[in-house]
């Protein structure tokens, strides 16, 4: 027994001096880049956001890159400095100015996101769709795509920008919308007007094929609730006489399903009614206000 203590004290020693020596062997060793070593100094960047979200609105915008806030099996690239401040002021712009007008400063405190993630380009799926922008619990919002985001008040700026910055927009009115119909679900109604419609196919159908069924967009299609928050988006995004365009965009005869004409437009007036009757139901909102305001800040900065 006291050989045995004897080598078990050696042995002990022994690993003390190992790990010793490999801590020393390691102090020259760099952080490797994303895997949370990385610091740098705030900058006015930095100052700007946290002026802008964070201290009137408890939001953090996360722009400096960390490839584990996304899925980690996709291929993307951080997004440009010089397009983080105008992409947010914009979406304050149209987002959160307009709810606040609205609906009021504790309103939107209390259903905000307060976190999000900027990536610079977009996510590739393996059905060769594109996530645009991911909500997770009601608190984290990733935005894609901002590299290619341009107002007309920044360099470069062509009229073929609208359409991708509408698209983000568009995720951010998405992705809040489904935070307001996770707290008070919208009425059963809403989900009897396509019933037997909704399908996993919709990434192989135009929009202009979906709104023969009452569908304002294709990935309306995927489910009822993407439906409820799709309507909401583009109604917000389009205005009144953009979404009345696109109602009365759709051709006479009949879809794939059968639907005819006159079914698919009574579809998205049904849909419309409820959103509208949703909002002032559950949150005292006039989503018609909204609606109009939110296009005016949309048309100053892109028209």
């Amino acid at each position: 027994m006291k050989y045995l203590k004897i080598f078990f004290l050696l042995l002990t020693a022994a690993m003390f001096a190992a790990c010793a020596k490999e801590e020393d062997d390691l102090s020259g060793v760099q952080d490797i880049p994303g895997l949370g070593g990385d610091t740098w100094v705030p900058g006015s960047l930095d100052a700007w956001l946290h002026d802008t979200m964070t201290v009137p609105y408890n939001i953090e915008v996360k722009y400096k890159w960390d490839q584990f806030e996304f899925d980690v099996t996709k291929t993307l690239v951080p997004p440009k400095e010089e397009v983080v401040a105008p992409a947010i002021r914009a979406i304050k712009k149209v987002w959160i100015d307009n709810y606040i007008k609205e609906a009021g400063e504790i309103f939107f405190k209390k259903y905000s996101p307060k976190f999000f993630v900027l990536s610079g380009s977009a996510s590739w799926n393996d059905n060769g769709t594109i996530t645009l922008g991911t909500a997770e619990g009601g608190r984290k919002i990733v935005m894609y795509l901002l590299n290619d985001f341009r107002t007309k008040e920044m360099p470069g700026y062509q009229k073929s920008d609208t359409a991708n910055v509408k698209q983000i927009f568009h995720v951010i009115e998405h992705e809040f919308a489904h935070i307001l119909h996770q707290t008070i679900m919208y009425p059963v109604e809403f989900k009897k007007i396509c019933a037997g419609y909704y399908t996993g196919n919709w990434n192989n159908i135009a929009d202009s094929e979906a709104r023969k069924d009452g569908f304002v967009t294709a990935y309306a299609m995927s489910n009822e609730s993407e439906d409820f928050v799709e309507m909401i988006s583009m109604m917000l995004i389009e205005g009144k006489a953009g979404f009345d365009r696109i109602v009365n965009s759709i051709p006479e005869g009949f879809s794939v399903n059968g639907s005819s004409q006159a079914q698919a437009k009574e579809r998205l007036r049904q849909k419309e009614a409820i959103v509208v009757s949703y909002f002032k139901a559950s949150y005292n909102v006039d989503f018609y206000s909204l609606q109009s305001n939110t296009r005016k800040s949309i048309v100053q900065l892109l028209y």
